[in-house]
C-alpha cells in the first residue's frame, strides 16, 4: 500500500484544521485506514500581539516534518495542516515525505471571510490571514482547490476524498 500525504495548505483561518479532522474521520469510515494529523498549530505559538514570519515557520518546520515522517511509519498516511510560504519550507516537507504521494490541496476562502474568521478566533495577529494568503507557496500546481466558504467543510472533505482515493 502506498502512503499518502494530504497537504492542506492555505492561509491562517481558512478552515484547514476543521477540514483535517473531518477528512481523518472520513478516511477511517470509508477506507478503514488511520491517518494522523500533523498541524502547524502544534508547533508554532500564535497570539494576537505577535506577527508570524516566514522565518518563524521555517524554524519549526523540521520538527513538523519529523512528526509527519514518524506518522508515516505507523499510520496509513498523514494529513498535514500547514501554511507554507516558501520553497524552502515546502522542500523540507517533500524531503520528509520521500517515497510517498503528496497530494497538494489548496484550502481557500474569500479575503473578507478570512478577516471575519481571524477576528472571531482572537488568537491571531490582525492581518495575518491575508498576509499568509499573499505568500502561500506554491502559487499554483495544486492537485485540488477547495473553498471552505462556498462549500461546507464536510463537502470539502468529501471532494478531497473522492479526488485522492
Amino acid at each position: 500500500m502506498d502512503k499518502h500525504v494530504l497537504l492542506l495548505n492555505g492561509p491562517s483561518s481558512s478552515g484547514k484544521s476543521t477540514l483535517a479532522k473531518l477528512l481523518k474521520e472520513l478516511i477511517l469510515a470509508k477506507r478503514g485506514e488511520r491517518y494522523d494529523i500533523v498541524s502547524i498549530d502544534g508547533f508554532l505559538t500564535m497570539n494576537a500581539q505577535d506577527a508570524v514570519y516566514e522565518e518563524d515557520v521555517y524554524n519549526i518546520s523540521p520538527d513538523l516534518c519529523e512528526a509527519a515522517a514518524a506518522s508515516l511509519e505507523t499510520a496509513a498516511g498523514v494529513i498535514v495542516d500547514h501554511v507554507i510560504t516558501s520553497k524552502r519550507i515546502f522542500d523540507q516537507l517533500a524531503h520528509a515525505s520521500q517515497g510517498c504521494r503528496i497530494w497538494k490541496i489548496l484550502v481557500s476562502c474569500p479575503p473578507e471571510v478570512l478577516r471575519k474568521r481571524e477576528t472571531a478566533r482572537g488568537n491571531r495577529c490582525p492581518g495575518s490571514a491575508q498576509a499568509s494568503a499573499a505568500y502561500l507557496f506554491p502559487k499554483d500546481g495544486y492537485d485540488l482547490t477547495v473553498d471552505t466558504h462556498s462549500m461546507s467543510v464536510a463537502d470539502c472533505a468529501e471532494q478531497i476524498f473522492a479526488h485522492c482515493f
